[in-house]
């Protein structure tokens, strides 16, 4: 079975949630991007925005945490309903990248897939292109992330 027809194009599919801890935050900054605002949360009420907040890299790499455990169960499920879940290939790449809004120490992150585009590639006609939106929404329902992303799909 083919992405587009399991998943309407257009509609928004939540795919998991992640709450951002503040030694979750430290934990990834230090490794991954050790600014004072991701390290420090006395340095961070100084800085730009006002309290410890994860880095951007961060609360992208929730998505793919997310969308990982998502996909993983959608597999199991449509297992168990006999159908061949479609067999996903590497992403080439994403564009349009926005951290839109700070997450903070504390705040729990809902993250969505939306299904944009299908086609098929021309020199390889065994496999699709699809166009995904990734998103994100705090636990205001504020839009803190959002990016386009493709994905191949093997038929």
């Amino acid at each position: 079975m083919r992405m587009a027809e399991l998943y309407p194009f257009g509609e928004a599919v939540t795919i998991g949630s992640l709450t951002f801890t503040a030694e979750d935050i430290i934990r990834f900054a230090t490794d991954f991007d050790p600014q004072p605002f991701h390290l420090d949360e006395e340095l961070a009420k100084q800085a730009l925005f006002g309290g410890l907040c994860a880095s951007g890299w961060h609360s992208s790499a929730g998505w793919m945490k997310c969308f990982v455990s998502f996909w993983k169960g959608e597999c199991k499920r449509l297992a168990a309903e006999s159908i061949a879940p479609p067999k996903l290939g590497p992403s080439p790449g994403f564009t349009g990248l926005g951290w839109l809004k700070p997450v903070f120490a504390g705040d729990t992150i809902s993250y969505s897939v939306t299904l944009l585009a299908s086609r098929a590639l021309a020199s390889r006609p065994d496999r699709l292109l699809n166009t995904i939106l990734c998103a994100g929404r705090n636990q205001h329902g504020e839009p803190v992330i959002r990016f386009e992303s493709t994905v191949l799909e093997f038929t």
